[in-house]
């Protein structure tokens, strides 16, 4: 069985309903849903068109009569697997319900007693049998402001609008709070509330971290009470992305080992956070709302970092953090990098030969040759390999190549790939007279070529040869759209831009999206914005790879430095 989500048209009602009766009183239980949401998931079994509700009827026609009023958001279900006994599932989520308070407060309070004894929001959710979506949104509750609580209780809020509440910041809730005491003020409520939080229209000056007095805009006044906010939202944001780089350089100045800029407009999922002292490694997240407010929340990991850390100080082995570039990204690293490698390799002859001699003696149990599958992780990345100029290269010499030894040119590669040793090729006595006849120098252009062919893809020859002959990836590499949508890591991509804009407009932009970001790196490589750096080439793509952050690894091990009599040019 699994415990998901469902959106509401893709339930219906089986035949097999475990409840025959009972299905028409309804409207006490879609008060108790619009206050408190679905408690016991609805038991469900996939069927042609959605899913069909084996138990849960008159939660399913409440839900149906809430969404007449509005939206009604997925509903939590326990989809069954075949055999699986409906009664007894039903009878074991209600034996685990009973233990779980009525009350949406209390049941903060019963979750959040567990997180502090270590358990985990997965384990809370199997000990009471509720999904792990409604043990974060009740676990959010912490970040309530304690008169907003209160005023809950005493049911003078409604529940949607305490739930848009868990996901402001305190001074946000403060600021709503006085609005709601007011009788001659107005207090937003339900979706009018979320874009009072989430708009980032008005920017109080309240919210800046750098002296107002450096905000060369205007500024407008509340006639009606005592708030300032800035009319230019440009100029502040600005001022704050340079004064958020500058916070985050103090927190690392001040010994803590990393400082994590969270999405502008994301709110803080404290219960996605475990705490942890400066000196275990907790960093410190700079939460930025998306009217500039900033909060710093120091001396946190995620949970599951947090966890696999005490795991390995227990003596289990460390598993590894995330890395700068996803698997896809380093695909894409890898292909275009080694394309590069390989045609360079064909104006070597001499380095070939060796590189071919140095796999002969350090290569696999009797020397078994194929060509790279290179393989695509996705078909952009495919498309891009396709269209690069150094693939272009090598395929007209793979054509050269066949023609001397009297081949048909092969659609990928002359040497077989692994599944392909039916393809129709030459004898071995048919190639071998064949090879025979040819000068030295053509059977040298075959070797070279053939070595390239049979080059790794990630592998630690490629960065070798590739630094050994100084291939410059400017030659046979642009960035394209695959490489920017490939490029995920923001503290890496803030790099990049200030490689190519400069310190000064990557700090301005610290807080900005990975979309805006990437879209100052665009203009400079165009022409539109001038670039500080010409011929830029990002550290992903130099001889030897270089990344941007701590986390940075590459497939392929970065060798040393190698240096070589050999006159390359030969």
């Amino acid at each position: 069985m699994n415990l998901t989500h469902i959106p509401l048209d893709q339930l219906s009602v089986s035949p097999l309903n475990v409840r025959k009766h009972g299905g028409r009183d309804i409207a006490a239980l879609a008060a108790s849903i619009r206050s408190l949401g679905i408690i016991q998931p609805l038991l469900v079994r996939p069927s042609d068109d959605g899913f069909e509700v084996v138990a849960g009827q008159r939660r399913l026609r409440a839900c149906q009569a809430l969404a007449v009023e509005g939206e009604c958001e997925p509903l939590p279900c326990l989809v069954m697997a075949e055999g699986d006994d409906a009664a007894a599932l039903e009878a074991s989520l209600a034996e685990n319900l009973a233990r779980l308070p009525m009350d949406e407060i209390d049941q903060y309070r019963a979750f959040a007693a567990l997180r502090q004894q270590g358990r985990s929001v997965s384990e809370i959710a199997g000990q009471f049998g509720v999904t792990e979506r409604l043990v974060e949104q009740r676990l959010a509750i912490a970040n309530l402001y304690a008169p907003i609580l209160a005023a809950y209780r005493r049911e003078e809020i409604e529940p949607a609008t305490l739930r848009i509440l868990t996901m402001a910041t305190k001074r946000q809730q403060k600021a709503w709070w006085q609005r709601f005491r007011d009788p001659e003020d107005y207090a937003p409520q339900g979706h009018a509330l979320k874009s009072w939080l989430f708009g980032g229209h008005q920017i109080p000056v309240g919210n800046a971290l750098f002296d107002p007095e450096a905000y060369e805009g205007a500024i407008v006044c509340d006639l009606f009470g005592d708030d300032r906010y800035f009319a230019d939202t440009d100029s502040f944001w600005r001022l704050q992305s340079k004064a958020v780089a500058e916070l985050k350089e103090r927190y690392l100045s001040e010994g803590w080992s990393q400082v994590v800029l969270c999405e502008t407009g994301d709110y803080w999922r404290s219960w996605e956070f475990a705490e942890v002292a400066k000196q275990d490694g907790g960093r410190v997240y700079l939460a930025v709302t998306a009217d500039g407010e900033v909060t710093a929340h120091e001396g946190f990991l995620p949970e599951k970092e947090a966890r696999r850390r005490q795991t390995v100080a227990e003596g289990a082995p460390d598993a590894p953090e995330r890395p700068e570039c996803t698997r896809s990204m380093q695909n894409y690293l890898n292909l275009h990098r080694h394309a590069a490698v390989r045609v360079a390799l064909l104006s070597a002859p001499q380095v070939a030969q060796r590189l071919m001699l140095a796999h002969l003696i350090a290569g696999s149990h009797l020397w078994k040759v194929e060509a790279d599958p290179l393989r695509s992780a996705r078909d952009d990345i495919a498309r891009s390999i396709a269209d690069s100029p150094a693939h272009a290269v090598f395929r007209a010499e793979r054509g050269a190549v066949a023609r001397l030894l009297g081949m048909d040119e092969p659609d990928d590669s002359l040497v077989p790939r692994r599944g392909d040793w039916q393809a129709r090729r030459p004898t071995f006595a048919t190639l071998f007279a064949r090879l025979l006849e040819l000068s030295e120098p053509e059977a040298e252009s075959v070797l070279v070529y053939l070595m390239a062919e049979t080059l790794a893809v990630g592998s630690e020859a490629v960065e070798t040869v590739g630094a050994l002959l100084s291939v410059d990836m400017n030659d046979w590499w642009q960035p394209d759209n695959a490489f920017f949508d490939l490029l995920r890591d923001k503290e890496a991509l803030n790099n990049m831009v200030a490689e190519l804009a400069g310190c000064e407009v990557a700090e301005a932009n610290c807080t900005a999206t990975a979309k805006v970001q990437k879209g100052i790196m665009r203009d400079c490589l165009s022409g539109v914005r001038q670039p500080k750096a010409q011929s830029w080439l990002p550290g992903y793509m130099a001889f030897p790879m270089r990344g941007y952050t701590d986390r940075f690894h590459s497939d392929g091990d970065v060798p040393s430095p190698v240096e070589s009599d050999i006159d390359l040019a030969a």
